[in-house]
């Protein structure tokens, strides 16, 4: 490993500040993690294999994938651009930017937007890029890079965060999350208000209907891709999935394994820019595809690394990510990668090349824990032996025509290797493999290292490994055996009753097969379920006949104090209920407004295995309804309520609409110390009317 590596190591390792932070996140996110995946439809293993087999086939057929989403989403009416590599990237995003109405611009969480630097290309070109995720804010304040790709501001504690508030936001010292959290939201609200480019991430890409996925929990992945007039969206190419039911899939392990959560507090599908008439939404949307290396580490070794689905599990289960944080993970020459721990460690040598990044590799136990958190099942103990082996030039990979040889064969490409492994080291593999192709050479190794262990160290079981070694200081080597395995094996099947015993699989062998249709459930067990769940998550649920919505929504209103609100149009609501409004003395307007503190929409449908809301746009329906106000009022007919997240996504029409958002309780994050706090960017309250 290089100097700067083993010094950021010893630095993270001597940091208690640093150890205290790491350690509470890990203990709180392993925790919810179990919680979230107890409460999945079906066998978690089931699900894994069939997201790994989701994943594979579309790596594998990328160029058609890609082809498809991208016809569609022209078809919706995104401007799709395509960039080979950052520098391409960078400069579409500032050729839009100088078309914006202001210099400011709202940024949503974006690992690409990190990938390609693209901060400071904007602050360079004059444009005032502002971070709005409430842990990317915080690090941004500080002029720091994140630490993990989910949780950015992992590193720091609540005082930390205080004192940056404080000096960069001349405010007095507070160490109270629920108020720092609070003073993000009144600064950056600014930031949304007067943007005049919007810009966030892509999760996932739909082949079939052309849609962008985003999944967030603060509300600020919203703002920026419906208030500003023109919204750019980054997504790498590998970010697709071919068909809206495989979206689901990903969607049951995604917020599980990232947040612990059944599913994310917004999941925003957007299809199209907003259309004539509507109130809200960005005149134009472009969607920037970054290659930046995928299709050369598609080519390579390492392309299992590119089914990662970007939740962060395996940072959260890695021993050695737990102890020195995302920071440590350094280029040669100093350089932070923006993608730290297992799936980092080979993201980073495949994008950006190993020899700069290879030696990530090597900070790993390849204890396997990465792998079993993994929720596509990528294999990354393989896949980190392959960097540490290879030290391989990934841009040095002979490509073929088409489809990849593993497209077409079903095996791994062939590639050109070059070895950057020191020459002792070298002799000392290539010695060992000499001696293990044969039994007899390697019996009577086993044999002689047995016998010289024990004149070497005579009173010991352990071998004391001298300090020049670089392991002498903590490790010792446990002294080698003289009688063989194989020959206590030997010995052991000669016995009878030894060949009883059989192992029991942990799973079923063979394939696994998609799980069967959900039974049928009444109307009332439905409603039971969804207000179980939405109350979980913070939200109010109240059943009423037609006859009581308008009286309850007056009660609720005037116990608040509110006097006009944002809704949808009358005819998205029972009969009756806004002039019923109006005439309990409440002015009801469609216009959005960011001073009214309640918003009232009506739903499309709930989903009662989450508690989720589907909220359409267009059309009457206006976004902003259920994201500037404080307290989300919404009107759901228990005839709308479906089962499961799949029969939501299976809906007729879906693609018609402009923007489809699944709310799941009101806005929420845990980016200071891992400490829930309700009430960020969007709604604190969310109250649901079941009529």
């Amino acid at each position: 490993m290089p100097d700067t590596f083993h010094e950021q190591i010893r630095t993270a390792l001597d940091n208690p500040t640093l150890q205290m932070a790491l350690d509470g996140n890990a203990e709180r996110r392993l925790k919810a993690l179990n919680q979230a995946f107890a409460t999945l439809p079906e066998n978690r293993e089931a699900l894994r294999q069939r997201a790994h087999a989701v994943r594979a086939h579309t790596i594998a057929h990328l160029d058609h994938y890609l082809d498809q989403f991208i016809a569609n989403a022209q078809a919706n009416g995104l401007i799709v651009h395509q960039a080979v590599n950052a520098q391409e990237a960078v400069g579409i995003v500032l050729q839009i930017a100088r078309g914006a109405h202001s210099k400011v611009v709202a940024k949503s969480k974006s690992m690409v937007s990190e990938e390609i630097h693209l901060n400071h290309a904007l602050e360079a070109a004059g444009f005032n890029p502002v971070e709005t995720d409430l842990g990317e804010y915080i690090i941004q304040l500080r002029g720091e890079p994140p630490a993990h790709i989910i949780t950015p501001a992992v590193h720091l504690t609540r005082t930390q965060v205080g004192k940056t508030f404080a000096e960069k936001l001349d405010i007095p010292f507070t160490e109270d999350i629920p108020t720092l959290t609070a003073t993000a939201r009144k600064v950056l609200r600014r930031t949304f208000l007067e943007a005049g480019l919007g810009l966030s991430g892509v999760n996932f890409g739909v082949a079939e209907t052309g849609t962008l996925t985003l999944v967030t929990n603060e509300g600020n992945g919203r703002m920026c891709t419906t208030l500003p007039p023109l919204h750019v969206a980054l997504m790498g190419i590998e970010r697709l999935v071919p068909t809206l039911d495989d979206l689901a899939l990903m969607l049951y392990l995604l917020p599980r394994s990232a947040t612990g959560q059944k599913l994310s507090v917004y999941t925003s599908l957007i299809h199209s820019p907003r259309r004539p008439g509507e109130l809200d939404g960005p005149d134009e949307r472009h969607l920037v595809l970054v290659d930046n290396g995928r299709r050369a580490m598609r080519q390579s070794p390492l392309m299992e690394g590119l089914y990662c689905i970007r939740c962060g599990a395996c940072l959260n289960a890695c021993p050695v990510f737990r102890e020195i944080g995302g920071h440590a993970y350094q280029a040669v020459d100093g350089r932070i990668t923006p993608y730290p721990g297992p799936i980092g460690s080979v993201v980073s040598p495949g994008l950006f090349g190993v020899p700069e990044f290879g030696h990530l590799a090597r900070a790993s136990s390849l204890c396997g824990a990465c792998k079993e958190a993994c929720p596509v099942d990528i294999d990354l103990p393989k896949l980190l032996l392959r960097v540490r082996a290879a030290g391989a030039d990934l841009e040095g990979y002979k490509k073929t025509s088409g489809l990849s040889t593993q497209d077409k064969a079903g095996t791994q490409p062939s590639v050109k290797l070059r070895s950057h492994v020191p020459l002792g080291m070298r002799l000392s593999l290539r010695g060992f493999a000499w001696i293990a192709s044969s039994p007899a050479l390697f019996s009577m190794a086993q044999r002689l290292a047995g016998f010289f262990s024990r004149i070497i160290s005579p009173r010991s079981e352990w071998l004391r490994l001298p300090r020049f070694t670089g392991w002498g200081y903590s490790k010792d080597f446990p002294r080698p055996t003289t009688r063989p395995f194989h020959e206590r094996f030997a010995t052991l099947a000669a016995v009878p009753s030894a060949n009883e015993y059989r192992a029991i699989p942990a799973q079923p062998t063979g394939q696994f097969e998609p799980a069967a249709e959900t039974k049928p459930v009444s109307h009332e067990a439905l409603v039971d379920r969804f207000c179980e769940e939405l109350t979980v998550l913070g939200g109010a649920a109240r059943r009423c006949t037609v006859n009581e919505l308008a009286g309850g929504l007056l009660e609720d209103l005037n116990d608040l104090g509110i006097t006009a609100l944002q809704a949808w149009d009358e005819e998205h609501f029972p009969a009756g209920l806004i002039p019923a409004l109006r005439l309990g003395g409440i002015l009801v307007q469609a216009t959005p407004d960011p001073t009214l503190r309640a918003g009232l929409t009506g739903a499309l449908a709930g989903i009662a295995e989450t508690g989720t809301l589907v909220l359409p746009g267009g059309g009457g329906r206006p976004q902003t309804a259920s994201l500037l106000p404080e307290i989300h009022f919404a009107v759901l007919r228990q005839t709308d309520l479906v089962q499961t997240l799949v029969e939501a996504l299976r809906l007729p029409g879906l693609r018609d609409f402009p923007t489809i958002v699944l709310v799941s309780g009101p806005s929420r994050t845990a980016d200071i110390e891992m400490t829930l706090t309700i009430g960020v960017h969007g709604p604190r309250e969310l109250r649901v009317f079941i009529v």
